[in-house]
């Protein structure tokens, strides 16, 4: 197997991959697409494209939509989404059957006057072919041959409508069918979606008390997944809303390196395609940047935590197949070398920071804050973390005047992960140089140790004195083997279970509770992440902590329930008082990385075998 036959063995059959609209059904071969959308007629209104966690406008001069997404099978064999819209209610599911696609659109509320479904039909991203339209039937034509759509229901028209192709058109008020292939009945869709949801539900029940919390991961990656005809890829970007704002798509470094690993659990095939290509992002320079845009922009002057091995090392884990970490591991080799060169201070511990870079876009993202304190601070990921606020910037090493806890025990982890990857295919000439890097790395984590208070601190560099800032981010030092059980102890009794820093309901708090800055929940200023969680949890594994390792988990569990079962929202980040995701604006509703807590109750409960663990075999 190599990645290019099994990219054509995926890039079959139908898919939600339009980043544009969920509910805009996609058959990859010849890129033939149907798009649903919904004609009003109290106000006349028109909703071509719906998104998740769209936000009403006064620029748009119409209603926005809330969509509840429901399950998306990795494969596309069934998928489901609830629209609320202009005081209507529509339930949208599908099923894929012997490369055919069924859809049932069934109006659960409804207007006085019945709305207009309306199914676009044309070819994305420039694929050759044309559609017509004949009565209630379409059909289109590509070099790959012919293809038929039919509708059920009663036929309407409305020429006041954005359609740029051929569509079909149906009264609103009863379920509608719409099928490929062969005209299909209301019942025969019904019946075929409802085997497929069963089968889907099937596979869920493996995971027992915790089927919820897979659906729940497997949906928000799955509505999130989206083609790039550029690069002739299928990514999944944080959130459609975040790549339309970005040209197409935007990959982040970490994000796309965990959502790699959660795919990786039910689709081997989105997995790797997540681990490779945002390792393709890397530059000339060799490190993973911190995000890389549709437009070809990528953030050249600062990379991001260095956790692409580690998730490379887990993904393996599961589907024990060499081939795939024999084509990353020398681009993951390289990133480190980078961190290494450009990110380590002579004590052997890292600070983050951002290098002067040319203005080739005039983006923000190459003028604010690039070889500054905020370009620093973007590279670790805690955008606005207080951490970071009033620490100086060396303009000379390109580096925060701070040697910083969490980034040390991610490079350890880096070097850790890395020399199990060497040892599995056979580069053991690599293992000399990855252990002088990694020990180096732990000595200089021992310098942050402070005895009086049981804690790592990060350690400014100009002054030399400890920054009693904290988040979660000062437990990774747990990554080292050097954290002695007496050590890990205080951490725990002393930082993790103390109510003024730590704990709480909701928790972990991207900032320590009694920080000036923890009642601002504004972003990285306060607000629980889930990707801290994780890693705080990934780093207790190899630890006796087991006690703190079933608290993070359940508490993990309890938030993401929370918004999941009142709004079936995939929080970018939740209020660390009130466990909300809905509470401020600047908390994308459908951020797939907030699944990764799903990701640690599931670990915890025995459903990802081995996670942190050493390889038990060479297999």
């Amino acid at each position: 197997m190599d990645y290019r036959s099994m990219k054509e063995a995926y890039l079959k059959g139908w898919h939600t991959w339009n980043v544009r609209s969920v509910l805009s059904h996609v058959h990859m071969p010849d890129g033939f697409a149907l798009n649903i959308a919904f004609k009003e007629y109290r106000e006349g209104h028109y909703l071509k494209e719906t998104l998740v966690g769209r936000f009403d406008n006064e620029y748009r001069r119409q209603p926005s939509e809330i969509a509840f997404p429901g399950i998306h099978a990795f494969d596309g064999s069934y998928t489901e989404m609830r629209l609320q819209w202009c005081g209507m209610e529509i339930l949208v599911e599908s099923a894929v059957e012997e490369d055919e696609l069924v859809l049932l659109i069934t109006p659960v509320q409804k207007q006085v006057r019945p709305a207009m479904l309306v199914v676009e039909g044309g070819f994305l991203w420039g694929k050759p072919g044309w559609v017509v339209q004949d009565g209630q039937q379409l059909t289109a034509r590509s070099p790959a041959g012919m293809r038929r759509v039919f509708i059920t229901g009663t036929p309407m028209y409305d020429p006041n409508i954005p359609v740029q192709t051929a569509c079909l058109c149906a009264v609103l008020d009863s379920p509608i069918a719409v099928s490929t292939g062969k005209a299909r009945t209301v019942e025969e869709a019904r019946k075929l979606i409802g085997a497929k949801r069963d089968a889907h539900d099937s596979k869920c029940a493996r995971y027992g008390a915790l089927a919820g919390m897979y659906e729940a991961m497997e949906s928000a990656l799955g509505w999130d997944t989206i083609y790039d005809a550029k690069g002739d890829r299928i990514i999944s970007p944080v959130s459609r809303l975040w790549s339309i704002s970005s040209g197409g798509y935007v990959l982040f470094c970490w994000d796309n390196f965990f959502a790699g690993f959660m795919a990786s659990m039910g689709s081997k095939e989105l997995g790797y395609s997540n681990l490779r290509e945002i390792l393709r992002e890397q530059t000339a320079d060799g490190f993973v940047p911190n995000l890389a845009y549709a437009t070809g922009q990528v953030s050249a002057d600062r990379s991001q935590p260095p956790v692409g091995s580690a998730m490379l090392l887990e993904a393996y884990r599961i589907h024990r197949e060499k081939w795939i970490v024999e084509e990353m591991y020398d681009g993951l080799l390289r990133w480190n070398s980078w961190f290494t060169d450009n990110r380590m201070n002579e004590s052997g511990a890292l600070c983050w920071g951002s290098n002067a870079i040319p203005v080739l876009y005039g983006n923000r993202w190459e003028t604010e804050g690039v070889h500054a304190t905020y370009g620093a601070a973007l590279e670790s990921g805690l955008d606005n973390s207080p951490m970071y606020d009033d620490i100086p910037f060396d303009k000379t090493s390109n580096r925060l005047f701070l040697e910083d806890v969490g980034l040390t025990g991610l490079f350890i982890l880096d070097c850790r992960s890395l020399m199990e990857l060497a040892r599995l295919i056979g580069r053991e000439e690599d293992l000399p140089e990855l252990r002088r890097r990694m020990d180096a790395a732990r000595k200089g984590l021992e310098g942050l140790w402070d005895e009086e208070n049981g804690f790592y601190y990060n350690r400014r560099t100009d002054t030399g004195e400890f920054s009693r800032r904290i988040s979660p981010t000062n437990f990774y030092a747990l990554f080292s083997p050097d954290v002695s059980p007496e050590r890990q102890r205080r951490m725990a009794d002393e930082h993790y279970y103390n109510p003024d820093e730590f704990y709480g309901d909701w928790m972990l708090p991207s900032i320590a509770r009694n920080d000036p800055a923890f009642p601002d929940q504004n972003y990285w200023r306060g607000r629980v992440w889930a990707p801290l969680n994780f890693l705080v949890y990934l780093a207790l594994c190899r630890t006796e902590l087991e006690d703190v390792r079933q608290d993070l988990a359940k508490k993990s569990a309890d938030l993401f329930m929370k918004e999941w079962t009142e709004h079936r929202h995939v929080h970018e980040n939740y209020s660390a008082i009130t466990g909300e995701g809905c509470d401020h604006g600047n908390s994308d509703k459908f951020y797939h990385w907030g699944a990764l807590l799903c990701a640690v109750a599931l670990a915890d409960a025995g459903f990802i075998p081995g996670l942190g663990q050493p390889l038990d075999d060479e297999a």
